[in-house]
C-alpha cells in the first residue's frame, strides 16, 4: 500500500486487520521493553495504542520482537531448496536472510543464482541475495562456472539482490589484482561482504580500503575488535561446524555491540531443528551474560542497518509486520511467528506449505573421467605435509609427519591415524584430481564421498582404503550428486542431492533423519568425537581460502603462502 492509504488506519479512522493487546514490546530503537498494543494493517505496523480491529489477540504480557535476521547464510548448505529451508528456519523466528548463493553458482553459474532467486519467491521468508564475488573462489581449482563483472552488473538490477557476496580471495584484493577490483569498483554503491580470516594491520587496512564492509570469519576476539575499530560490521557465527559465538562474546561491550550481528553461514537442518537458528545465537549470547535486548538488537536492527534494509529489523510505524511472540527472555523459543502480518508458524510448527521450483539447468551436473582416477598416492619421501583438523572449526593445521612408503606409494598403518583425501573435478570431465592425507578424522574400514566440497563443489572423498573410496566414487556419480557412506566396500548409507549435487527436493524430515542416521553410522565407524559434523568438516577441506592447508583438484594448497605445494615436506 502507498503511505497515504495507511493514514486512515494509523489515525484510527478505519478498522485495522490485527491488534496485538498487552504486548511486551522489545523496542530495538530505544532499547526499552514497553507494554503496549500494536496495530497491523495490510502487513504493516500502523499504530501503537487502542484501535478497532478485525482480529484481536491478547498476548497477556508475552514478548514481541522483530523477526530475526541471518546476516550471512548459504541456503545450499542446508541441502534444502529455499522453500524447504523456510519451513525449517521460520518456526525458529527467522523471517529474513542475507543469502550468498556462491555454492550453486560454482556449479551452475548465473543460471544457478537465477534458480535460487526464483525458488525464493512466494515463500514466507525474506530472502535477499549477495552476488557471489569469487566464482571460482580462487584460480587454483576448477569450478563449474565463472561469475564475471558483467554478470554482477546484470544481477544487481534484481530487486532482491543487495550487494556483493563475501570477497574470499583477500590476497588478490590486498595485492591489487585487476579482476577482483573490477568487481569491487562496480559495487561501491552497495554493501560488500568480506571473508578474511584473522588478517590484521596494514593488510586489513588495504582490504577495507577496497570497499569491504563486513567479515564473518573472525575466530579470535583480537581480530573482531580491530575490525570494529576500523569501521566494519562483524558477524558472530554459529553454524554446524564453525562455532565462534562464545569466543567472540568475550569482546562484546555496550559500546561496540551495535556493529555486531549474527549469522549461521552453514548449518544443517537437523542442527537447526535441534538447536534453533538465529534464536540459538541469541540464546547463547544471553546465557553468556549479554543483555537480552542487546542480543535481540544484534539479531534484528543491526543486521537491517548493515544491509540497508528499509522498514525491516524493527517494530515501528510503516515497518513490515515480521515479528515473533515468545514467553521468556531467558530462552527465546517463538510461540508465534508472523510474516507480513500473517501467522506463518505456531508452537514451532509451520502454517504454510511451499511449492518447489523446477529448473533443468541445475540437474545432471556430475561428470568425471573415471578411467583417469587412481587413489594410490605416490611418494618420493616418508616425510609429508598433512592436513590436521581443528576442533569446532573449518580451519586446519599444516603438519609434517613421517609415514610408511612401500614400492613408491603411501601405505596406511594401524597407528598413523591418517586417512587419504581425494578431490576430483566433476563439472567438465577434465580428469583432474588431487590426493592428500588428513589426520584426526578417524573413520575406519570405509569411506565417505560427497559432491559438497566448498566452494567449487567437486567430488571430495575421504577413506582409509582405496577400494572403499572407489565404491564411494562410483555411487556418488550414479546418484548424480549427494553423500555416500561406504563400509567394507559396501554402500551402507546415502543421501541423493540431485539439484546441482548440493541440494534435494526431499522434505526436511527425510533430509534430517537421513543425515542423523549417517552421522550415527560414521560415529560407529570410529569418527573422531572432536568432529561436530562429519560432512561439513569434510566439505571444507577443499576450500583454499581458509587456513592453513587444504586440497583442491589441482593438489595440496598452502593457504598461508597461497600456492600449491608438493605433498613431500622436504620438497616444499
Amino acid at each position: 500500500m502507498k503511505k497515504q492509504s495507511l493514514m486512515p488506519y494509523a489515525r484510527g479512522d478505519k478498522t485495522v486487520d490485527l491488534l496485538l493487546k498487552n504486548a511486551s514490546l522489545i523496542n530495538v530503537f530505544t532499547g526499552e521493553i514497553e507494554t503496549i498494543n500494536l496495530a497491523v494493517h495490510d502487513g504493516i505496523f500502523v499504530g501503537f495504542g487502542d484501535y478497532s480491529a478485525k482480529q484481536v489477540i491478547d498476548l497477556n504480557g508475552d514478548y514481541v520482537a522483530p523477526g530475526f535476521i541471518d546476516g550471512h547464510v548459504h541456503i545450499e548448505s542446508s541441502m534444502m531448496t529455499p522453500p524447504q529451508f523456510a519451513e525449517v528456519v521460520v518456526p525458529k523466528g527467522t523471517t529474513t536472510v542475507i543469502a550468498d548463493p556462491h555454492e550453486i553458482a560454482n556449479v551452475s553459474g548465473v543460471k544457478g543464482i537465477e534458480y535460487m532467486i526464483k525458488a525464493s519467491q512466494d515463500i514466507p521468508l525474506n530472502v535477499f541475495f549477495m552476488i557471489p564475488s569469487c566464482v571460482p573462489a580462487t584460480a587454483f581449482e576448477n569450478a563449474g562456472a565463472t561469475i564475471t563483472t558483467k554478470d554482477i552488473k546484470r544481477l544487481i538490477k534484481h530487486s532482491n539482490v543487495l550487494g556483493l557476496g563475501e570477497v574470499m580471495d583477500y590476497p588478490a584484493v590486498i595485492s591489487g589484482e585487476k579482476n577482483i577490483h573490477e568487481k569491487l569498483n562496480a559495487m561501491q554503491r552497495y554493501p560488500i561482504d568480506g571473508h578474511a580470516p584473522d588478517i590484521l594491520g596494514h593488510d586489513l587496512n588495504a582490504y577495507i580500503a577496497a570497499g569491504v564492509e563486513t567479515d564473518h570469519e573472525c575466530t579470535k576476539v583480537e581480530s573482531m575488535l580491530e575490525r570494529l575499530k576500523r569501521g566494519m560490521y562483524v558477524h558472530l557465527r554459529e553454524g554446524s561446524a564453525t562455532r565462534n559465538v562464545k569466543t567472540l562474546l568475550k569482546g562484546v561491550t555496550k559500546e561496540n555491540y551495535r556493529r555486531l550481528l549474527f549469522c549461521t553461514d552453514d548449518k544443517h537442518p537437523e542442527d537447526i531443528e535441534k538447536e534453533g537458528h538465529i534464536n540459538f545465537n541469541v540464546n547463547l549470547a544471553i546465557a553468556e551474560g549479554v543483555d537480552p535486548v542487546q542480543a535481540i538488537r544484534m539479531a534484528t536492527i543491526n543486521a537491517a542497518e548493515c544491509y540497508r534494509l528499509k522498514k525491516l529489523g524493527a517494530i515501528g510505524i510503516g515497518y513490515r509486520a515480521d515479528f515473533i511472540v515468545f514467553e521468556t527472555l531467558e530462552d527465546i523459543q517463538p510461540r508465534l511467528v508472523y510474516k507480513d502480518g500473517k501467522c506463518v508458524a505456531k508452537n514451532q510448527v509451520t502454517t504454510f506449505k511451499s511449492k518447489q521450483v523446477k529448473d533443468k539447468y541445475v540437474i545432471d551436473t556430475v561428470h568425471i573421467d573415471r578411467e583417469k582416477i587412481d587413489f594410490r598416492l605416490p611418494l618420493k619421501s616418508d616425510k609429508v605435509n598433512v592436513i590436521g583438523l581443528v576442533k569446532n572449526n573449518i580451519t586446519t593445521e599444516k603438519k609434517v609427519l613421517n609415514v610408511t612408503v612401500e614400492n613408491g606409494y603411501y601405505k596406511q598403518t594401524s597407528d598413523d591415524n591418517l586417512m587419504k583425501l581425494a578431490v576430483i573435478e566433476r563439472h567438465k570431465k577434465t580428469g583432474n584430481y588431487g590426493l592428500g592425507l588428513v589426520e584426526g578424522y578417524g573413520l575406519k574400514n570405509g569411506a565417505i564421498a560427497m559432491t559438497i566440497a566448498h566452494d567449487s563443489h567437486n567430488i571430495i572423498i575421504i577413506g582409509d582404503n582405496d577400494r572403499s573410496m572407489e565404491v564411494a566414487l562410483d555411487a556418488v556419480v550414479k546418484y548424480q550428486g549427494g553423500i555416500v557412506l561406504v563400509e567394507h566396500d559396501q554402500v551402507v548409507e546415502a543421501l541423493q542431492l540431485e539439484i546441482a549435487g548440493i541440494m534435494t527436493t526431499s522434505d526436511v524430515k527425510t533430509v534430517s533423519s537421513k543425515l542423523l542416521s549417517m552421522t550415527q553410522k560414521a560415529n560407529q565407524m570410529g569418527l573422531n568425537d572432536a568432529i561436530d559434523d562429519p560432512f561439513i568438516s569434510l566439505a571444507f577441506l577443499s576450500l583454499p581460502v581458509i587456513p592453513a592447508l587444504k586440497l583442491t583438484d589441482c593438489g595440496l594448497f598452502d593457504v598461508e603462502t597461497f600456492k600449491h605445494i608438493p605433498i613431500e615436506a622436504e620438497a616444499s
